[in-house]
């Protein structure tokens, strides 16, 4: 009788009498055919941590199906505008571990924050000086800012993609009638000296979405799902590593507290007034909300040398000494 196996195919392990102390070791070796060498360690590294946590925590089957519906729930309840896979990376701290090991910044750059499940590709690109807000009920708000590089050189032509929510603290995503009118959001750009700017409202606090998955798995952790007042701001040019940022509200509530590990204290802000001088140049009533920053990009050859020389640094504290870094990514050296 012919073999029904493929003569060209890649000799598979024999994978029998599995045990609770077999089991990682075989599944590393069927995975160890992979052609590409970053996916087959980052699988080996998540199949390890895995086992390794069942085996830790002796992980019940009811357990084990709790979280298969738990996750499950999050990939139903996402759509084009909410992303709740996000929420759960953010509110475990995943989001900004993530950041903060591939956008690496030196200490002279702004740092970078948590992206936050609102984002969208939909915002109008508007001149600066526009407004970005039509809630009627929100505090004016001035932000006057510049972008520029390391060495301190204005940086123009800067894609600023920028977004909060309204007075009530909802994102226009989180209203049922939206339709396609973007608000609270904008694209604007940098202009030759780095300077970009336009009209908002002053941010408030506001809850993250309570009504899914994540917000009851915050329930039962007994924590708030509160972030304290900010405004999201993201930076892109060629040339430069993208900056995905936030600005945080001094003595906002929940400053110390942030459902979401986002505050960073180089993103404190204290909002200043509108002097008169401001108030004639940009068309705003004297004695408005100011807020001002002056942002700083890293190039693409800093973040790379800075990538690289600190996943050698990991590496190194892991006491993984046989790995070779591959676009700031390590891999094991086999030769």
């Amino acid at each position: 009788m012919a073999s029904s196996k493929n003569a060209d195919a890649p000799k598979v392990p024999d994978l029998k009498d599995l045990t609770i102390e077999n089991i990682t070791e075989n599944v590393h070796r069927i995975n160890s055919q992979c052609a590409d060498p970053r996916l087959k360690y980052v699988m080996e590294r998540l199949v390890s941590h895995l086992h390794d946590f069942a085996r830790e925590t002796r992980l019940s089957f009811d357990e084990w199906m709790a979280g298969i519906q738990f996750l499950t729930q999050v990939g139903q309840i996402c759509t084009d505008v909410r992303q709740e896979f996000i929420l759960l990376s953010d509110i475990v701290g995943l989001s900004l571990l993530v950041d903060s090991i591939d956008h690496p910044k030196p200490p002279s750059s702004t740092e970078g924050t948590v992206l936050g499940p609102f984002h969208t590709h939909d915002a109008p690109s508007d001149q600066n000086g526009t407004s970005i807000s039509a809630d009627p009920n929100g505090e004016a708000l001035l932000v006057l800012c510049t972008v520029k590089t390391t060495a301190g050189d204005p940086v123009s032509d800067v894609k600023v993609d920028v977004w909060e929510t309204d007075s009530d603290g909802k994102y226009d995503v989180q209203y049922e009638n939206r339709g396609d009118k973007a608000d609270g959001r904008a694209v604007i750009r940098s202009d030759e000296e780095g300077v970009f700017w336009f009209k908002g409202i002053v941010p408030v606090p506001y809850p993250i979405p309570n009504d899914g998955p994540v917000g009851k798995l915050l329930e039962k952790l007994g924590r708030h799902c509160w972030r304290p007042s900010h405004m999201h701001f993201m930076f892109e040019k060629s040339g430069f590593d993208n900056l995905v940022t936030a600005l945080y509200i001094r003595g906002s509530d929940y400053e110390t507290s942030d459902a979401v590990f986002g505050v960073k204290e180089s993103l404190i802000v204290s909002l200043e007034t509108v002097t008169p001088e401001q108030a004639k140049k940009y068309d705003v009533k004297e004695g408005a909300k100011l807020l001002k920053y002056d942002f700083v990009l890293v190039t693409d050859e800093e973040t790379k040398q800075l990538r690289h020389d600190e996943a050698i640094k990991a590496m190194h504290g892991l006491g993984r000494e046989n790995m070779l870094i591959v676009n700031g990514l390590p891999i094991p050296d086999v030769d």
